[in-house]
């Protein structure tokens, strides 16, 4: 429960930075007007054409009596739609990232200067750093899928499907949106993205206590652009601990352990 609070925090803390530092919020919001205005589109276009996905998808219920067959495709056209807006929250922080690169970039570095420290720099050209986070974020979007696909047909199950799956879908979003959020600061400290699942994972409740308050935020209309900006800052602040040494190592010290958190990036 610790780690759950303490991931929230720096929730707090990421939206907090970027309303002390008004210039750089304005400046984060750009890329998520963008994806927004497209993603509204497309989930328009998903209300209005769901019914007919799942009436061409059932031919066999034409003939049903009613109210099964009332009841059947509306429950269908529910989780056609729910499954959309599941895939639109898990995708909308990849591709919203990967329109605003440059812009995250920037504004994840000043948060590491700002706060002290090593201030990383990728060192890599702007087109390599779009061709690594569009590649990473289709590997995540393949494992995001296969969790979809398995809770949409999870969610026929009675009772469970609607219970148990909601709260593990939720799960399932708060974690993959905290590590798309956190590759921008990991990215910048060379670590590939086998190595930030296994960072994260060993962390997994301080990763869902970030990520999940964040993906039901991003349910609401419009608040995701405008958490955005605060939630890069926030996921800088956390990615600057996972992989900072326990606070008792002594520079030097060649028996120090090493961190728990750290990870090899040769």
């Amino acid at each position: 429960m610790r780690d759950l609070g303490a991931g929230f925090s720096y929730l707090i803390k990421g939206q907090s930075w970027v309303a002390r530092h008004g210039r750089w919020f304005g400046f984060g919001l750009i890329p998520g007007l963008i994806t927004l205005v497209v993603y509204a589109g497309a989930l328009i276009g998903l209300g209005y054409g769901a019914d007919d996905l799942v009436a061409w998808a059932t031919p066999f219920a034409d003939d049903w009596s009613s109210p099964w067959l009332g009841l059947l495709r509306t429950t269908l056209t529910v989780l056609v739609f729910a499954l959309g807006l599941f895939l639109a929250v898990i995708t909308f922080t990849a591709v919203t990232l990967l329109v605003g690169q440059p812009f995250y970039e920037s504004l994840s570095e000043e948060v590491d200067r700002t706060e002290g420290g090593e201030v990383p720099e990728s060192g890599l050209p702007l087109w390599r750093e779009l061709w690594i986070s569009a590649r990473d974020s289709i590997r995540i979007l393949v494992r995001v899928t296969l969790y979809a696909v398995l809770l949409f047909a999870l969610g026929f199950v009675p009772v469970v499907g609607q219970t148990v799956v909601p709260v593990i879908g939720f799960c399932v979003t708060g974690y993959f949106l905290a590590e798309e959020l956190t590759a921008v600061a990991l990215q910048r400290r060379g670590m590939v993205l086998a190595d930030r699942l296994v960072l994260l994972r060993g962390r997994r409740t301080l990763i869902l206590g970030f990520g999940v308050p964040l993906g039901l935020a991003f349910l609401v209309p419009f608040v995701a652009v405008f958490l955005m900006p605060g939630a890069v800052a926030g996921a800088t602040l956390l990615a600057r601990d996972l992989v900072a040494p326990p606070p008792d190592d002594e520079e030097g010290d060649e028996d120090a352990s090493p961190s728990p958190y750290s990870v090899n990036t040769d």
